[in-house]
């Protein structure tokens, strides 16, 4: 299996040298140059699989050139009981039948980020131990891909995190879970913006080749392609969970902000999964919805950016989506290129007028948004109906799912998080906390360690040089 650039201008590369990397030599990101089809027989055999194993038998195909034995070891250290509070790691739990709730938030940050995240840690010790060198990761986070990347990366040697989010943007939970953290090679960076100016940040950091080549910058964002991998393994697990027989179908619903978790589910389809509908849910922020329904992606100023209580989605550029672009496009480099150069150079590209809606069919996506009205009254009926508390941005997922909902095919929401995450808007909801897991009780009245910055990449640039 070797990776290609989206935008095709970089030599094929096999996975660990892709590991590390974030954006391509040419600005695009590292896609498989096809994607491995399951056949009904491996279908079938998947079934009967555990987490570890199953994990095994889809990574592998992704990871061809790391020896079976290390790829299966570091998975099967990854993926425990200890770690992620069973032995089934991702558990569905079941509202009614035919809707179904796949718990993805049981890891060390209660968000469904450490299924990737934990074993990316083990990935890139052990590419970093193999080559002898070191890592400096700088990441943006709206929420909680910084607390899942450092807590799979603290302690590992040789790697430093570098993590950039939006100053007072993210729930004091969230925050709290990363500026708590004392580690020597932790250092958390709130910016003065919104989150997409974090992630522009890290992408002029990724596209200046020379400084990314002094200081080995590398990233944990989704633009990192083991990220993404790594996540269609749950929707195997979700839908073998939901589902009798391979004959069935199933529909995922899914909260989304910058289009990683979804663009897992659009892999594991084009693998062969028997998924009808992935259905994207957006809350207020709602560039990637407005994109499925008319074909127009229109990013939003900072300005226009809506502060929200589902944070981790207050996000306007997907730094996923070109992934999902450039399958839209059949892997057309050149068209795909001239569209992200257009979005440059006027904030938006159109593809509504090329049998669009024909296009968004084959790749199996709906979409729709959800309001804090609707969370509320989501989180509130939810519990009402079935004992449940779910976070708010499940809640977006499960609203926008049900309006797609169809007879006789199940629908799995996928939660983000845990409810203790986002206490105010469940107070509000509920007019109750909810309960934290041990451990968590008083985090946010533990010391807090972290540097306030301004957006900028030459500042951000300066911080990183002084110290690696």
């Amino acid at each position: 299996m070797n990776y290609v650039s989206t935008r095709g201008e970089d030599a094929p590369k096999p996975f660990t040298a892709i590991l590390l990397e974030g954006l391509a030599e040419d600005g695009g990101l590292f896609v498989p140059e096809r994607y491995p089809h399951i056949l009904l027989p491996e279908l079938k055999a998947m079934r009967a699989m555990n987490y570890p194993q199953l994990a095994f038998a889809i990574l592998s195909k992704f990871a061809g050139d790391i020896p079976a034995a290390d790829l299966k070891a570091m998975i099967d250290r990854t993926y425990t009981k200890a770690i992620f509070a069973s032995d089934d790691i991702t558990p569905l739990r079941t509202l009614e039948p035919g809707l179904h709730i796949l718990g993805l938030s049981n890891g060390p940050t209660l968000a469904f980020k450490d299924l990737a995240m934990q074993l990316l840690g083990n990935l890139f010790e052990y590419v970093l131990a193999k080559e002898s060198r070191e890592l400096n990761i700088l990441g943006a986070t709206s929420g909680d891909t910084g607390s899942a990347a450092e807590y799979a990366m603290r302690g590992k040697k040789g790697i430093r995190v570098f993590m950039l989010s939006p100053h007072g943007r993210t729930s004091p939970f969230q925050a709290a879970q990363m500026f708590s953290l004392q580690d020597p090679n932790i250092f958390n960076l709130a910016a003065r913006g919104v989150f997409d100016d974090c992630q522009d940040i890290v992408k002029a950091v990724s596209n200046d080749a020379a400084f990314k080549a002094k200081h080995r910058i590398g990233t944990v964002n989704s633009i990192n392609w083991a990220r993404v991998a790594a996540q269609v393994v749950y929707y195997f697990k979700g839908y073998f969970a939901a589902t009798k027989t391979n004959d069935e179908v199933v529909s995922f619903s899914v909260p989304s902000g910058n289009f990683g978790n979804i663009c897992a589910g659009h892999i594991a389809r084009s693998m062969g999964l028997p998924i009808k509908r992935l259905i994207l849910a957006t809350n207020e922020n709602n560039v990637l919805d407005e994109f499925i329904r008319t074909g127009r992606y229109r990013v939003r100023k900072s300005s226009e950016v809506h502060a929200t209580s589902s944070p981790s989605m207050d996000i306007s550029k997907a730094s996923n989506f070109e992934r999902y672009v450039a399958d839209l496009l059949r892997r057309d480099p050149l068209r795909l290129k001239a569209l992200w150069g257009q979005l440059d150079a006027t904030g938006s590209f159109d593809l509504s007028g090329e049998k669009f809606r024909d296009m968004i069919a084959a790749t199996g996506f709906s979409s729709g948004s959800s309001t804090h009205a609707d969370r509320i009254a989501t989180i509130r009926g939810i519990h009402e109906d079935h004992g449940v508390i779910v976070d708010t941005h499940t809640a977006d997922g499960i609203r926008v799912g049900l309006q797609f909902r169809e007879q006789g095919v199940p629908m799995v929401c996928l939660e983000t998080a845990q409810p203790a995450k986002f206490s105010e808007t469940i107070h509000e909801a509920l007019g109750r906390q909810p309960d934290r897991p041990a451990g968590f009780e008083k985090l946010e009245s533990l010391p807090q360690r972290f540097e306030i910055v301004d957006a900028d990449a030459a500042k951000v640039k300066a911080y990183i040089a002084a110290r690696t």
